[in-house]
């Protein structure tokens, strides 16, 4: 998979040598006004697509260099020679200006996989684009960021963005690179394709070579998408086994496991043949016994001596059919679409055997208020009626019915949006509620459902996972 980066436009383009720089291109001529023979408009003159081909030739060729760059790989005898202009590296690049200053030839040490791709980054300096490749996404950034070309650097840093969000982008290795150069935006858009991912990242390769910094930047979220919380107990296990952290590492990690979403026959079972909590069982006594008080009493009952406003007794978006279900509508854009679906009362034993209903409506165009048809203003006047393509999909979750919200128990809702990658269907997008509202108000608010090729659409089918998360709070103050 590659996306070509385009970053300069000939409408832009300057007049002159002097604007050269990132991605701007030189026009030999712009569009001109003359009054010659009595012509009141301009006419443009655009040969820009010859003058980037000539650019490219003269990198190419060498003509008329006045620098020589020596590219060599560390660690080996390779070396790349590239015959270059002063003038053209020092427009892009305060480093290059100040090599080239006072020598026509220079030594260039880089990684190997730099190396490899440093004549896209030279012919990116020369006619602005370049085509970038997965596993070229790094070594591109690096080399630009190295040299201070900062078009380049952006141009990358969305590639690599734009990739994770469609599921191709290796999240975990891009997420220790952005780390290590500074990159917030990049490291917090990998970090929301793990924790709406993990799932398929825990399955996969890139799952041995998570960090301990990553791991404990993961657990504490509440977003994460999961079968359940034994699923994610299971890939905590396989971590710690791989990676063998310290033992503080290890029971900071188990700590962070939510065990009273997890029913008490799994919990047996887990303090019988896992070996993690066999090695480091104390560490968690107390939160098992939590989970075991937890699942013994109602919530109503527990909460009269025991908070249960903490993290441990908020389920994250689990995929298992007790807390939700998937709907696939087909041709989105054409009209309105219900459903319903049962879940859980909640993650207690005492309430495993209960369940609510939940009544679902999808609109494709809904229209606010404020856009709804007006025919006519106070004094008779009409007024133009609002399209239907200026409204937005709307998606409402309530309660069958009134006895949806229990004692002590208020819902919070999650819808997700899935995109198919590599024959996987991975979250793209995840839409929450506010506890007390039936609507996600901003809901597929930029989707365009009519066009085939929308990034919120799988072969034409809008794929949603539908979550409710019963939510605790105490009646009853409980016990400082």
């Amino acid at each position: 998979m590659h996306l070509q980066l385009v970053p300069l436009q000939p409408q832009h383009a300057a007049r002159g040598l002097g604007a050269f720089s990132g991605c701007a291109v030189f026009l030999p001529a712009a569009a001109q006004k003359t009054d010659v023979g009595g012509e009141s408009t301009g006419t443009s003159i655009n040969h820009s697509q010859t003058l980037l081909q000539r650019l490219q030739e003269l990198l190419r060729q060498g003509n008329a260099s006045d620098v020589v760059l020596r590219v060599q790989a560390a660690g080996t005898d390779e070396v790349r020679v590239f015959h270059a202009h002063r003038l053209l590296l020092g427009l892009h690049s305060e480093l290059f200006r100040e090599l080239l200053s006072n020598q026509s030839e220079v030594v260039l040490q880089e990684p190997r996989d730099g190396a490899a791709v440093f004549d896209k980054f030279i012919r990116y300096l020369y006619c602005g684009e370049l085509i970038v490749l997965l596993a070229q996404a790094i070594p591109l950034h690096r080399l630009a960021t190295k040299y201070g070309v900062s078009s380049l650097q952006r141009g990358v840093a969305d590639y690599m963005r734009a990739h994770l969000a469609g599921g191709a982008g290796p999240a975990v290795g891009w997420y220790h690179y952005a780390v290590s150069t500074g990159d917030e935006a990049l490291r917090q858009s990998c970090l929301q394709f793990l924790a709406w991912n993990l799932s398929a990242v825990a399955g996969s390769a890139e799952w041995g070579a998570v960090s301990p910094e990553l791991l404990a930047q993961l657990l504490p979220r509440s977003d994460l998408v999961l079968q359940d919380e034994l699923e994610l107990f299971h890939a905590l296990e396989a971590w710690l086994g791989r990676a063998r952290p310290p033992p503080a590492v290890a029971e900071r990690a188990l700590r962070s496991i939510r065990y009273p979403m997890i029913p008490p026959a799994q919990l047996f079972q887990l303090q019988a043949r896992s070996a993690a909590l066999a090695r480091h069982g104390p560490a968690v006594a107390d939160l098992l016994l939590q989970a075991y008080q937890f699942h013994a009493a109602s919530p109503l009952h527990y909460a009269k001596f025991f908070d249960v406003n903490g993290s441990s007794f908020l389920p994250r978006n689990y995929l298992a059919p007790a807390w939700g279900a998937p709907w696939v509508i087909n041709n989105p854009a054409r009209d309105d679409r219900s459903t319903s679906f049962q879940t859980q009362l909640g993650p207690s034993g005492h309430d495993s055997g209960r369940r609510v209903t939940w009544n679902v409506l999808f609109s494709p165009r809904w229209l606010p208020v404020s856009l709804r048809p007006v025919y006519a203003d106070a004094a008779g006047t009409a007024l133009p009626l609002a399209r239907p393509e200026d409204g937005r999909p709307r998606l409402v979750v309530t309660p069958a019915s009134s006895g949806g919200d229990a004692a002590g128990v208020s819902f919070q809702k999650t819808v997700l949006v899935g995109t198919r990658q590599h024959g996987r269907l991975l979250v793209r997008h995840a839409y929450s509620f506010h506890q007390s509202s039936e609507e996600a108000g901003d809901f597929l608010a930029h989707a365009d459902l009519q066009r085939r090729n929308s990034e919120y659409l799988v072969e034409n089918a809008l794929h949603l996972h539908l979550i409710v998360k019963p939510v605790y709070h105490p009646l009853i103050r409980t016990p400082k």
